[in-house]
């Protein structure tokens, strides 16, 4: 016998749905809208204990089931006050605001320092910050979903900084691995160093010689042209103690080399020649020393030279600024002789006793820190570059990174070319390892993680790659149609190849200041090493020209030249290149043109004659009318026509040329409107050679 439906208090039943597998399914049973009496807005707010704990447990009701003698309670205040969202279902809506304040951190005294490219984690421990924390606080008020090992930029760094009202700045990575070492080793400075010496000079005053009278060696005849083309360094020793001394150039184009030079060093010997006296470069290279804070001695040099003159020297250093001890002053200065090797022992003296009173020390237990001198590549050896090691000790295999390129030290050797395994404090050595060629003058910094200094290359990459972008200069179409349209833009196309880093950056510079208003100089590439297939590619792509310094083609390159029509251009001192590349601008500048006067001539009466047309009988009363001359018509001052003379006629001869004085019969191509009174004027057009502004 089948249940009866259930009965709800009031009269309301339920009724079952069909059957199923899964059982009876009970279903409400429609009935009409119920009553007045029912209060709409608790339709759906009967009890539910009811029918989940209840008899009627499963049961669904909906209004037309209540029946209209059910009234129910009306809502008491805490029921008519709103009901406040879940917490989750607020989380979806919206994420709350998270200001500076809800991360918890232990703010660091005194000031922070950041480096480039930090990341989110290095920042954090920097900061005293979780990362988590940290990564919240940037994706809820900065918007950016980042991740723990991912960098940030210097800008965003400082800002996150600020936010969290800490005082913080950006250095560079050989700064902060400096500091982050001494902070470990809790020592600076222990032990004294031998200090370093760079020797400055106008060109052909023996700064060379010098050095080969302090080395015994003999530099000065390997040298093209008898100048130094780079920068060497050399080690001596005197009284046991290490001195170390970098050759700069004296030519005037190695401005920046000597500038580089000057900051790298403790000490300047300054040499002048004794019958030379202080020249320009002398004083460049004066300058340089000042602005590098260093100290400065002054090497007398040539004193045995007959028209030697020490006082004239020294007057003209004063009136440089360069006050000596024999006059008054505080800077040492020092009569020598490279060729007699005279005065070689004081000068060694002087420059021990200026290291004392300097106190340089070094700690040799700090990673290596010191700086590129000259980079370039060596066929079985790779890339070499010449390392100053300024503090600390570098040992073979040691990781470490450069400027933009990074490696490990797979050997080193001495300025004689013998292997060493460690260079302490002041030592210049050549280390072969480097990844790319590093660029003459960058930092060098041993790391303790070979990743670490991979990354920090690579970061560095980027950056100059994005500063190259950005650095480009760009024109837009209209302007470049102008500039086409008028003729005013030339430009000289070179790819530069030299032997070292050193030369090919400053010759890069020097090309570039050549630019003119009227002609540019855009060196497309320039790098170290032989001129290769690529480079007469790209030169052929360009319409450049391939210049080589101190370096030859390779077989293949040069052939493919020949075939491509590519010029090459060698050359081993550096004002022969720069006047090659300024006869090479001179000549993509437009011919000029100018007019020279020949004679003037009156037309006093006029003919007409078959067949030659309109002939004007002249008198020429100045100069002289050639037969080939250029005429120009003047009617009343002004120009009425210009062309070439048809025919010149005295009396019935045909002529060459009518003088001053003499009268004649001129007719002008293509021109019959010449009328009596109109004057005639002869001048022919020189082309000049062009010339830079």
């Amino acid at each position: 016998m089948p249940m009866p439906p259930p009965t709800l208090p009031g009269g309301a039943t339920t009724r079952r749905k069909k059957t199923t597998d899964e059982g009876l399914e009970e279903g409400p049973v429609k009935k009409k809208p119920a009553g007045k009496g029912v209060k709409k807005t608790r339709e759906l707010e009967v009890d539910a204990e009811l029918f989940t704990k209840g008899p009627f447990s499963g049961t669904q009701i909906i209004a037309e089931d209540i029946g209209p003698d059910i009234v129910l309670p009306e809502p008491t205040e805490e029921e008519e006050k709103p009901k406040a969202p879940s917490a989750r279902r607020d989380t979806r809506k919206q994420a709350a605001p998270v200001s500076a304040k809800v991360l918890e951190f232990k703010k660091p005294s005194g000031k922070v320092a950041l480096t480039e490219g930090v990341t989110v984690k290095e920042l954090a421990d920097k900061l005293g910050v979780k990362a988590n924390d940290l990564m919240k606080h940037l994706l809820m008020k900065k918007g950016l979903m980042v991740s723990i090992n991912q960098p940030l930029g210097a800008d965003l760094a400082l800002e996150i900084a600020k936010d969290l009202d800490i005082d913080a700045e950006m250095v560079s990575f050989e700064t902060a691995v400096e500091l982050e070492a001494i902070e470990k080793s809790g020592t600076r400075g222990t032990t004294p160093r031998g200090p370093v010496i760079t020797v400055m000079g106008h060109v052909d005053h023996g700064k060379t010689s010098l050095l080969d009278a302090i080395r015994e060696t003999n530099v000065a005849a390997g040298e093209a042209g008898g100048i130094t083309q780079h920068i060497g360094a050399y080690h001596v020793e005197k009284k046991g103690r290490k001195i170390v001394f970098l050759d700069t150039p004296g030519h005037e184009a190695f401005t920046m080399m000597r500038a580089r030079g000057a900051k790298v060093t403790d000490i300047v010997v300054l040499v002048v020649a004794a019958d030379d006296g202080v020249m320009p470069q002398t004083k460049e290279a004066i300058d340089h020393a000042r602005a590098a804070k260093v100290a400065m001695i002054v090497a007398i040099n040539k004193i045995d030279k007959p028209n030697a003159n020490v006082d004239r020297v020294r007057r003209e250093l004063s009136e440089s600024g360069v006050l000596v001890e024999q006059w008054g002053g505080d800077v040492v200065s020092v009569e020598v002789s490279a060729i007699k090797k005279k005065g070689i022992d004081d000068l060694l003296d002087m420059i021990l006793l200026t290291a004392d009173l300097l106190d340089l020390k070094a700690t040799p237990e700090l990673p290596a820190r010191g700086v590129v001198l000259e980079a370039r590549k060596e066929v079985g050896r790779g890339i070499v570059g010449t390392v100053l090691v300024q503090d600390g000790t570098l040992k073979i295999g040691d990781p470490f990174f450069s400027g933009t390129t990074y490696g490990r030290v797979r050997a080193m050797t001495d300025e004689r070319g013998q292997r060493i395994k460690d260079a302490g404090p002041a030592t210049p050595v050549q280390v072969t390892g480097f990844e790319e060629v590093p660029n003459a003058g960058d930092a060098l910094q041993v790391l303790d993680d070979e990743t670490q200094a991979r990354m920090i290359g690579q970061l560095r990459q980027e950056k100059a790659r994005e500063a190259a972008q950005q650095g480009s200069s760009r024109m837009s179409l209209d302007q470049l149609f102008q500039k086409m349209q008028a003729g005013t833009v030339k430009e000289l196309n070179v790819i530069l190849k030299g032997d070292v880093q050193g030369s090919v950056e400053v010759l890069n510079d020097t090309l570039r200041k050549l630019s003119t208003e009227q002609v540019k100089v855009n060196v497309i590439h320039a790098s170290v090493g032989a001129i290769s297939t690529n480079d007469v590619l790209l030169a052929s792509a360009s319409d450049a020209i391939v210049v080589g310094f101190n370096i030859r083609p390779e077989r293949n390159a040069a052939e493919l030249a020949e075939k491509e029509g590519v010029d090459i251009r060698l050359y081993t001192v550096i004002y022969n290149l720069v006047d090659a590349i300024k006869s090479a601008m001179t000549g993509l500048l437009e011919p000029k043109f100018e007019e020279k006067f020949q004679g003037r001539a009156e037309v006093r009466e006029t003919f007409k004659v078959p067949k030659a047309g309109v002939i004007a009988g002249c008198m020429v009363v100045d100069g002289v009318i050639p037969r080939t001359a250029n005429v120009r018509l003047l009617r009343d001052n002004r120009v009425i026509y210009e062309g070439k003379i048809g025919s010149l006629r005295h009396f019935k001869n045909d002529v060459s040329e009518v003088r001053q004085g003499f009268e004649c019969g001129i007719g002008i191509e293509r021109f019959q409107d010449i009328k009596i009174g109109d004057v005639i004027e002869a001048f022919r057009v020189e082309k000049l050679e062009p010339a830079m502004a």
